[in-house]
């Protein structure tokens, strides 16, 4: 499969840009091509898609911009792949085969798609390198494992008739990552649909497009037939024509609540099928038997991780009135200690936020919950030392009350609430009072009477005395927070659509 990322050259174009010192070299990363059905091909127009350094405000790569044409270009070689081409038609083994490839392909280059995230979103090198890149890898793992024992078919008895259930691909799927993790939430995507049969258009962020090319070269390497994945770089006008293409049976979308009721408002015009994985505002509640200082140094991965930037980041914490000082200060002089900075350096936990326009949203709240008679605990502006960057301080805000704004919308960024309870009861109904229904997290001595908690708590998923995010259990939200499961048995389910055949009576089913 020639393109113009051919392994004739002795390193990549992304080897040239990113190498293995700490910091990304100075160069610019350019790409005049898209990836459309498995090859480079020239883009249909002429606009470019310039993306800038969150750390130093220059620019670092620049992409040709997906237009509709390019869109329809590539869903049509994902219709012929699907209806004519031999992917969905290969055995479950040889599909394994060209997914384990493409898994060792990526595995080989965590490294560099480590530091190109970090370059492009501000994503601390070590959160690239566990979250982002060796994560994807385990969701790899999971969904192969899932897929080597699934039940594609099944032979019933059933009331009259016996029957035998099929699972069939379900399609053209359009797959829409965000910025804040592209990579582990593409694989999330790619994998079942890959494995199950399907072809993929994956629609790749404008801030985060340059390791959409390296995902060009796993791609290649791994063997995909042609037309089987097209990977676009574009803006939401174009992603709403691709989840509005009739060519499309399923849409796969990872982002906002604005924009999700706009995917499945879009979709419903052709009936496509759609999982949708929003925001959240998820509620972290340390009991009063809890150990307190493991409390507080999980509540530094779980609300701050990735710059506060994730969907499931805890960013409400919700603490017993009887220890609200106790942990008000231990919570200040822990979010006070994270260390921020050049997000290339291996002791950084907390680099820029991905845009300019990121960064004026998290202090505008800042300044929003001071108006509502919040309180700043630590933080609460951008962080002295640093002369370039869209950075924010790890800020803290104490005493919110869960009807400020603060509280009730998605900040999307190192910005997190503290909020007092009265007693068990009250911290569950202020858990529940959102309008997401992600994520959340109980801290406590007593293991059992954590799960009691989890379940009067109406989240996707919970945690008891951690925070995690574990790729073979479904994953998504109730409420506002999504429709539909990824990752898992369900995640891989999702991609596949039932087919009942009835057998003649008699037909003894037991027998094969």
């Amino acid at each position: 499969m020639a393109t113009d990322l051919d392994r004739r050259h002795s390193r990549s174009p992304m080897e040239h840009q990113i190498d293995s010192t700490v910091a990304p070299p100075p160069d610019v990363a350019e790409f005049d091509q898209l990836y459309i059905g498995g090859r480079m091909t020239a883009p249909a127009g002429a606009d470019t898609i310039e993306v800038v350094s969150p750390h130093t405000e220059k620019l670092i790569g620049r992409v040709p911009h997906a237009s509709r044409e390019d869109v329809d270009r590539a869903v049509a070689t994902a219709r012929a792949a699907f209806d004519e081409g031999p992917w969905p038609r290969m055995t479950v083994d040889e599909r394994l085969g060209v997914c384990q490839r493409f898994r060792d392909a990526f595995a080989a280059r965590i490294e560099q798609f480590a530091r190109l995230i970090t370059a492009q979103n501000g994503a601390p090198y070590n959160v690239s390198m566990a979250f982002h890149t060796r994560a994807a890898v385990l969701l790899w793992d999971a969904q192969i494992a899932i897929a080597r024992d699934f039940p594609f078919e099944e032979r019933r008895r059933g009331g009259r008739n016996p029957l035998l259930v099929r699972q069939e691909p379900v399609g053209v799927v359009a797959a829409i990552i965000p910025w804040n993790s592209p990579q582990f939430l593409a694989a999330g995507k790619l994998a079942p649909a890959l494995l199950s049969g399907c072809s993929v258009v994956l629609k790749a962020s404008p801030e985060t497009p340059l390791d959409a090319y390296l995902l060009a070269e796993v791609a290649d390497e791994a063997g995909l037939p042609p037309g089987v994945l097209s990977i676009l770089p574009a803006d939401r006008e174009v992603s709403e024509y691709l989840v509005g293409h009739p060519g499309v049976d399923k849409v796969s979308f990872t982002g906002s609540v604005a924009a999700g009721k706009r995917v499945m408002e879009v979709a419903s015009r052709n009936l496509t099928r759609v999982t949708l994985e929003l925001g959240g505002k998820s509620a972290a509640i340390v009991l009063p038997d809890a150990d307190l200082d493991a409390a507080v140094a999980d509540l530094m991965i779980a609300s701050y991780g990735n710059n506060g930037q994730a969907c499931i980041a805890r960013s409400r914490v919700l603490a017993p009135r009887s220890h609200y000082d106790q942990i008000a200060e231990r919570l200040t002089a822990a979010v006070g200690s994270l260390m921020v900075g050049d997000p290339n350096e291996r002791s950084t936990q907390i680099g820029p936020l991905v845009t300019q326009r990121q960064q004026r949203r998290n202090l505008d709240y800042i300044r929003i919950g001071r108006d509502e008679g919040a309180k700043v605990l630590a933080g609460g502006g951008i962080p002295a030392g640093q002369p370039t960057g869209w950075y924010v301080e790890p800020t803290l805000l104490g005493n919110v009350d869960n009807s400020m704004r603060v509280a009730r919308e998605e900040i999307f960024g190192p910005v997190i609430c503290l909020l007092s309870y009265e007693d068990e009861a009250d911290a569950v109904r202020i858990a529940n009072d959102s309008e997401f229904g992600l994520s959340g997290s109980v801290y406590t001595g007593d293991i059992e009477h954590g799960i009691e908690i989890a379940r009067r708590v109406r989240t996707g998923t919970f945690a008891v005395n951690g925070f995690s995010l574990d790729v073979n259990g479904p994953f998504g939200g109730f409420k506002n927070s999504g429709i539909g499961r990824e990752y898992g048995p369900e995640g891989f389910a999702a991609y596949l659509e039932p087919q009942t055949v009835y057998l003649p009576v008699g037909y003894d089913v037991s027998a094969r």
